[in-house]
């Protein structure tokens, strides 16, 4: 999940400073969680899944198709 975190901030040419403060974290904080040094919580997931387009399957590894799923209204 790290790593895939990591490889789509990359893609979308972020700074891990970028994803912080987006976030509302320090970039200490986010870097623990792309190097597994800390737990994601769910609340950071789901917002990582809303910014990138994705789902939660997406980053935690139980799919390989990125497409989102459908949102409640």
């Amino acid at each position: 999940m790290y790593r895939r975190i990591r490889d789509l901030r990359e893609d979308h040419d972020l700074k891990q400073v970028d994803m912080a403060e987006y976030l509302n974290c320090s970039q200490v904080c986010y870097s623990n969680y792309e190097i597994g040094k800390r737990d994601v919580p769910a609340d950071v997931l789901i917002k990582l899944s809303q910014f990138y387009n994705t789902s939660v399957d997406y980053l935690l590894e139980l799919t390989d198709d990125p497409r989102p799923y459908p949102r409640k209204k």
